[in-house]
Protein backbone atom coordinates (compact mmCIF):
# COMPACT_ATOMS: atom_id res chain seq x y z
CA UNK A 1 0.00 0.00 0.00
CA UNK A 2 1.26 3.44 -0.93
CA UNK A 3 2.24 5.36 2.21
CA UNK A 4 3.90 8.51 0.83
CA UNK A 5 1.83 10.84 -1.34
CA UNK A 6 3.58 13.47 -3.43
CA UNK A 7 1.57 16.71 -3.70
CA UNK A 8 2.65 19.18 -6.39
CA UNK A 9 1.53 22.75 -6.97
CA UNK A 10 2.24 24.73 -10.11
CA UNK A 11 3.55 28.30 -9.65
CA UNK A 12 4.13 31.08 -12.19
CA UNK A 13 4.91 34.83 -12.07
CA UNK A 14 2.01 36.66 -10.43
CA UNK A 15 0.50 33.58 -8.78
CA UNK A 16 -1.66 34.21 -5.70
CA UNK A 17 0.56 33.18 -2.80
CA UNK A 18 -2.27 31.99 -0.55
CA UNK A 19 -3.65 29.78 -3.33
CA UNK A 20 -0.35 27.92 -3.08
CA UNK A 21 0.61 28.07 0.58
CA UNK A 22 -2.90 27.63 2.03
CA UNK A 23 -3.65 24.16 0.61
CA UNK A 24 -0.04 22.97 0.97
CA UNK A 25 -0.01 23.97 4.64
CA UNK A 26 -2.92 21.58 5.24
CA UNK A 27 -0.79 18.66 4.04
CA UNK A 28 2.27 19.92 5.94
CA UNK A 29 0.20 20.20 9.11
CA UNK A 30 -1.05 16.65 8.55
CA UNK A 31 2.59 15.52 8.66
CA UNK A 32 3.07 17.44 11.91
CA UNK A 33 -0.02 15.89 13.49
CA UNK A 34 1.16 12.42 12.48
CA UNK A 35 4.59 13.13 13.98
CA UNK A 36 2.89 13.94 17.31
CA UNK A 37 1.35 10.47 17.14
CA UNK A 38 4.68 8.82 16.38
CA UNK A 39 3.68 8.16 12.77
CA UNK A 40 5.73 8.82 9.62
CA UNK A 41 4.96 11.68 7.27
CA UNK A 42 2.26 10.97 4.71
CA UNK A 43 3.00 13.76 2.25
CA UNK A 44 5.93 15.25 0.35
CA UNK A 45 5.29 18.68 -1.15
CA UNK A 46 6.67 20.08 -4.42
CA UNK A 47 6.54 23.39 -6.32
CA UNK A 48 6.71 23.31 -10.12
CA UNK A 49 7.40 26.20 -12.48
CA UNK A 50 8.67 27.01 -15.97
CA UNK A 51 12.17 26.70 -14.55
CA UNK A 52 13.69 26.04 -11.15
CA UNK A 53 14.41 28.93 -8.82
CA UNK A 54 12.49 31.90 -7.39
CA UNK A 55 9.09 32.84 -8.80
CA UNK A 56 7.64 36.21 -7.74
CA UNK A 57 4.03 36.03 -6.51
CA UNK A 58 1.36 38.72 -6.81
CA UNK A 59 2.22 39.68 -3.21
CA UNK A 60 5.71 40.68 -4.28
CA UNK A 61 7.70 37.96 -2.54
CA UNK A 62 9.07 34.86 -4.22
CA UNK A 63 8.44 31.17 -3.84
CA UNK A 64 11.17 28.71 -4.84
CA UNK A 65 10.36 26.13 -7.49
CA UNK A 66 12.38 22.96 -7.10
CA UNK A 67 11.25 21.40 -10.40
CA UNK A 68 10.73 22.58 -13.97
CA UNK A 69 7.40 21.07 -15.00
CA UNK A 70 8.52 20.20 -18.56
CA UNK A 71 11.43 18.19 -17.16
CA UNK A 72 9.30 16.38 -14.58
CA UNK A 73 7.42 13.11 -14.97
CA UNK A 74 3.88 13.85 -13.68
CA UNK A 75 3.46 10.19 -12.88
CA UNK A 76 5.40 10.66 -9.65
CA UNK A 77 2.67 12.90 -8.26
CA UNK A 78 -0.40 11.74 -6.39
CA UNK A 79 -2.10 15.16 -6.56
CA UNK A 80 -1.44 18.15 -8.81
CA UNK A 81 -2.88 21.59 -7.97
CA UNK A 82 -3.13 24.59 -10.29
CA UNK A 83 -3.59 27.92 -8.43
CA UNK A 84 -4.88 31.27 -9.67
CA UNK A 85 -3.47 34.76 -9.54
CA UNK A 86 -2.84 37.94 -11.47
CA UNK A 87 -0.39 36.17 -13.75
CA UNK A 88 -2.80 33.48 -14.87
CA UNK A 89 -3.72 35.12 -18.19
CA UNK A 90 -0.14 34.79 -19.40
CA UNK A 91 -0.55 31.04 -18.93
CA UNK A 92 -3.66 30.77 -21.12
CA UNK A 93 -1.48 30.74 -24.23
CA UNK A 94 1.43 28.84 -22.68
CA UNK A 95 1.15 25.84 -24.97
CA UNK A 96 3.99 23.81 -23.39
CA UNK A 97 2.30 24.14 -20.00
CA UNK A 98 -1.18 23.36 -21.34
CA UNK A 99 0.14 20.30 -23.16
CA UNK A 100 2.01 19.15 -20.05
CA UNK A 101 -1.22 19.43 -18.07
CA UNK A 102 -3.05 17.39 -20.71
CA UNK A 103 -0.34 14.75 -20.54
CA UNK A 104 -0.38 14.82 -16.73
CA UNK A 105 -4.16 14.42 -16.37
CA UNK A 106 -4.36 10.65 -16.93
CA UNK A 107 -1.18 10.01 -14.94
CA UNK A 108 -1.98 11.68 -11.62
CA UNK A 109 -4.57 10.35 -9.18
CA UNK A 110 -6.04 13.80 -8.62
CA UNK A 111 -5.83 17.04 -10.61
CA UNK A 112 -7.50 20.17 -9.34
CA UNK A 113 -7.46 23.94 -9.29
CA UNK A 114 -7.58 26.61 -6.62
CA UNK A 115 -9.43 29.86 -7.27
CA UNK A 116 -9.08 31.11 -10.87
CA UNK A 117 -6.61 28.34 -11.66
CA UNK A 118 -9.74 26.70 -13.10
CA UNK A 119 -9.34 28.98 -16.11
CA UNK A 120 -5.93 27.49 -16.86
CA UNK A 121 -7.46 24.00 -16.76
CA UNK A 122 -10.29 25.28 -18.95
CA UNK A 123 -7.86 26.59 -21.57
CA UNK A 124 -6.19 23.18 -21.54
CA UNK A 125 -9.60 21.65 -22.32
CA UNK A 126 -9.49 19.51 -19.20
CA UNK A 127 -12.77 20.70 -17.67
CA UNK A 128 -14.94 19.95 -20.70
CA UNK A 129 -17.89 17.84 -19.60
CA UNK A 130 -17.12 18.38 -15.91
CA UNK A 131 -18.74 20.43 -13.15
CA UNK A 132 -16.46 23.31 -12.13
CA UNK A 133 -16.36 26.38 -9.94
CA UNK A 134 -13.95 29.26 -9.43
CA UNK A 135 -13.68 32.60 -7.61
CA UNK A 136 -16.95 34.50 -7.90
CA UNK A 137 -15.23 37.29 -9.89
CA UNK A 138 -14.20 34.78 -12.58
CA UNK A 139 -17.39 32.76 -12.90
CA UNK A 140 -18.49 34.58 -16.05
CA UNK A 141 -15.09 33.99 -17.64
CA UNK A 142 -15.51 30.28 -16.92
CA UNK A 143 -18.99 30.33 -18.47
CA UNK A 144 -17.34 31.32 -21.76
CA UNK A 145 -16.39 27.63 -22.10
CA UNK A 146 -19.74 26.12 -23.16
CA UNK A 147 -18.82 22.50 -22.42
CA UNK A 148 -18.06 23.18 -18.75
CA UNK A 149 -20.88 22.72 -16.24
CA UNK A 150 -20.27 25.90 -14.22
CA UNK A 151 -21.46 25.82 -10.60
CA UNK A 152 -20.49 29.32 -9.51
CA UNK A 153 -21.79 29.23 -5.95
CA UNK A 154 -19.85 26.18 -4.75
CA UNK A 155 -16.76 26.23 -2.55
CA UNK A 156 -15.31 23.24 -4.40
CA UNK A 157 -16.38 20.34 -6.60
CA UNK A 158 -14.31 17.55 -5.07
CA UNK A 159 -16.24 14.41 -4.15
CA UNK A 160 -14.60 11.13 -3.11
CA UNK A 161 -15.13 8.51 -5.74
CA UNK A 162 -16.10 11.08 -8.39
CA UNK A 163 -13.93 11.94 -11.42
CA UNK A 164 -10.44 12.90 -10.35
CA UNK A 165 -10.70 16.42 -11.83
CA UNK A 166 -11.99 19.08 -9.43
CA UNK A 167 -11.96 22.82 -8.81
CA UNK A 168 -12.36 25.22 -5.90
CA UNK A 169 -13.37 28.82 -5.33
CA UNK A 170 -11.28 31.71 -4.08
CA UNK A 171 -8.35 31.63 -1.66
CA UNK A 172 -9.60 30.06 1.59
CA UNK A 173 -11.82 27.64 -0.33
CA UNK A 174 -8.55 26.03 -1.41
CA UNK A 175 -7.95 25.19 2.25
CA UNK A 176 -11.44 23.66 2.47
CA UNK A 177 -10.57 21.63 -0.61
CA UNK A 178 -7.29 20.43 0.89
CA UNK A 179 -9.08 19.40 4.09
CA UNK A 180 -11.52 17.36 1.99
CA UNK A 181 -8.60 15.68 0.19
CA UNK A 182 -6.91 14.99 3.52
CA UNK A 183 -10.06 13.51 5.02
CA UNK A 184 -10.43 11.23 2.01
CA UNK A 185 -6.79 10.13 2.32
CA UNK A 186 -6.32 9.69 6.05
CA UNK A 187 -9.70 10.01 7.73
CA UNK A 188 -11.85 12.57 9.45
CA UNK A 189 -10.01 12.40 12.78
CA UNK A 190 -6.74 13.65 11.32
CA UNK A 191 -8.49 16.21 9.13
CA UNK A 192 -10.29 17.56 12.19
CA UNK A 193 -7.00 17.77 14.09
CA UNK A 194 -5.46 19.78 11.24
CA UNK A 195 -8.52 22.04 11.01
CA UNK A 196 -8.26 22.76 14.71
CA UNK A 197 -4.54 23.45 14.41
CA UNK A 198 -5.22 25.92 11.59
CA UNK A 199 -8.27 27.37 13.41
CA UNK A 200 -10.48 26.29 10.53
CA UNK A 201 -14.09 25.14 10.49
CA UNK A 202 -14.32 21.48 9.50
CA UNK A 203 -15.85 21.07 7.31
CA UNK A 204 -17.60 23.52 5.05
CA UNK A 205 -19.40 21.42 2.44
CA UNK A 206 -18.26 21.85 -1.13
CA UNK A 207 -21.70 23.08 -2.18
CA UNK A 208 -21.78 25.86 0.41
CA UNK A 209 -22.09 29.38 -1.03
CA UNK A 210 -18.89 31.36 -1.43
CA UNK A 211 -19.98 34.43 0.53
CA UNK A 212 -22.73 35.94 2.63
CA UNK A 213 -25.59 37.51 0.66
CA UNK A 214 -25.20 40.60 2.88
CA UNK A 215 -21.87 41.24 1.15
CA UNK A 216 -22.80 39.87 -2.24
CA UNK A 217 -21.01 41.84 -4.98
CA UNK A 218 -23.74 40.84 -7.42
CA UNK A 219 -26.22 42.97 -5.49
CA UNK A 220 -24.50 46.12 -6.74
CA UNK A 221 -25.14 44.90 -10.29
CA UNK A 222 -28.88 44.50 -9.72
CA UNK A 223 -30.22 48.08 -9.65
CA UNK A 224 -33.83 46.96 -10.08
CA UNK A 225 -33.51 44.93 -6.87
CA UNK A 226 -31.35 47.32 -4.82
CA UNK A 227 -34.11 48.64 -2.59
CA UNK A 228 -35.57 45.18 -2.01
CA UNK A 229 -32.18 43.66 -1.18
CA UNK A 230 -31.56 46.42 1.35
CA UNK A 231 -34.98 45.86 2.91
CA UNK A 232 -34.86 42.06 3.26
CA UNK A 233 -32.23 41.73 6.06
CA UNK A 234 -34.21 44.03 8.34
CA UNK A 235 -37.45 42.09 7.87
CA UNK A 236 -36.43 38.44 8.12
CA UNK A 237 -39.31 37.67 10.47
CA UNK A 238 -41.85 38.95 7.95
CA UNK A 239 -43.60 37.10 5.16
CA UNK A 240 -40.91 36.85 2.49
CA UNK A 241 -42.77 34.66 0.06
CA UNK A 242 -42.48 35.34 -3.65
CA UNK A 243 -45.85 37.07 -3.64
CA UNK A 244 -44.91 39.32 -0.70
CA UNK A 245 -41.54 40.22 -2.21
CA UNK A 246 -43.15 40.96 -5.57
CA UNK A 247 -45.62 43.34 -3.96
CA UNK A 248 -42.78 45.07 -2.13
CA UNK A 249 -40.79 45.43 -5.38
CA UNK A 250 -43.88 46.51 -7.34
CA UNK A 251 -43.44 43.68 -9.80
CA UNK A 252 -45.43 40.69 -10.86
CA UNK A 253 -44.18 37.49 -9.15
CA UNK A 254 -43.06 35.98 -12.43
CA UNK A 255 -41.18 39.17 -13.30
CA UNK A 256 -39.43 39.27 -9.92
CA UNK A 257 -38.43 35.63 -10.26
CA UNK A 258 -37.01 36.30 -13.72
CA UNK A 259 -35.08 39.39 -12.54
CA UNK A 260 -33.59 37.52 -9.57
CA UNK A 261 -32.37 34.63 -11.67
CA UNK A 262 -31.04 36.90 -14.42
CA UNK A 263 -29.25 39.44 -12.22
CA UNK A 264 -28.29 37.41 -9.14
CA UNK A 265 -28.15 33.91 -10.52
CA UNK A 266 -30.47 32.54 -7.84
CA UNK A 267 -34.16 32.39 -6.99
CA UNK A 268 -35.87 34.75 -4.50
CA UNK A 269 -36.53 31.84 -2.11
CA UNK A 270 -32.93 30.69 -2.13
CA UNK A 271 -31.67 34.24 -1.66
CA UNK A 272 -33.91 34.73 1.36
CA UNK A 273 -32.72 31.42 2.80
CA UNK A 274 -29.10 32.51 2.40
CA UNK A 275 -29.73 35.84 4.13
CA UNK A 276 -31.61 34.14 6.97
CA UNK A 277 -28.81 31.64 7.46
CA UNK A 278 -26.12 34.34 7.40
CA UNK A 279 -28.04 36.37 9.98
CA UNK A 280 -28.59 33.32 12.19
CA UNK A 281 -24.88 32.51 12.06
CA UNK A 282 -23.98 36.07 13.02
CA UNK A 283 -26.37 36.05 16.00
CA UNK A 284 -25.11 32.68 17.23
CA UNK A 285 -21.47 33.70 16.81
CA UNK A 286 -22.08 36.86 18.81
CA UNK A 287 -23.89 34.97 21.56
CA UNK A 288 -26.68 37.51 21.26
CA UNK A 289 -29.65 35.15 21.49
CA UNK A 290 -30.71 31.58 22.18
CA UNK A 291 -31.32 29.13 19.36
CA UNK A 292 -35.07 29.52 19.86
CA UNK A 293 -34.84 33.32 19.65
CA UNK A 294 -32.58 33.16 16.62
CA UNK A 295 -35.09 30.92 14.85
CA UNK A 296 -37.84 33.45 15.52
CA UNK A 297 -35.82 36.57 14.69
CA UNK A 298 -34.51 35.17 11.43
CA UNK A 299 -37.88 33.97 10.17
CA UNK A 300 -37.51 30.22 10.70
CA UNK A 301 -40.39 30.12 13.15
CA UNK A 302 -39.49 26.88 14.88
CA UNK A 303 -35.97 25.84 16.05
CA UNK A 304 -36.35 22.58 14.11
CA UNK A 305 -36.52 24.55 10.84
CA UNK A 306 -33.34 26.36 11.82
CA UNK A 307 -31.66 23.05 12.68
CA UNK A 308 -32.56 21.56 9.27
CA UNK A 309 -31.14 24.60 7.49
CA UNK A 310 -27.86 24.42 9.45
CA UNK A 311 -27.50 20.68 8.92
CA UNK A 312 -28.20 20.96 5.20
CA UNK A 313 -25.83 23.85 4.54
CA UNK A 314 -23.13 23.64 7.24
CA UNK A 315 -23.32 20.04 8.35
CA UNK A 316 -23.68 20.97 12.04
CA UNK A 317 -26.52 21.85 14.40
CA UNK A 318 -27.12 25.45 15.57
CA UNK A 319 -26.14 24.37 19.09
CA UNK A 320 -22.82 22.93 17.88
CA UNK A 321 -22.18 26.02 15.77
CA UNK A 322 -22.84 28.32 18.74
CA UNK A 323 -20.57 26.26 21.02
CA UNK A 324 -17.76 26.37 18.49
CA UNK A 325 -17.97 29.97 17.36
CA UNK A 326 -19.93 31.77 20.02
Amino acid sequence: MRTMRHIACLIYPGVMSLDVTGPLQVFASANEERARLGLPSAYTLHLLAESTGPVVTSAGFALHAEHAFHATDPGIFDTLLVPGGQGEQAQFGNQPLLQWLRDAEPRVRRLGSVCSGALILAHAGLLDGHAATTHWADVEALRAFPRIQVQGERLHTYQPGAPHLFTSAGVTAGIDLALALLEDDLGRTLALAVARRLVMFLKRPGDQAQFSPHLSPEASRAPRLAALLEWIPAHLGDDLSLQALAERACMAPRTLYRVFTAELGTTPARYVEQVRLASARALLQGGQASVQSVARLCGYGHPESLRRSFQKTLGVSPQHYAERFG
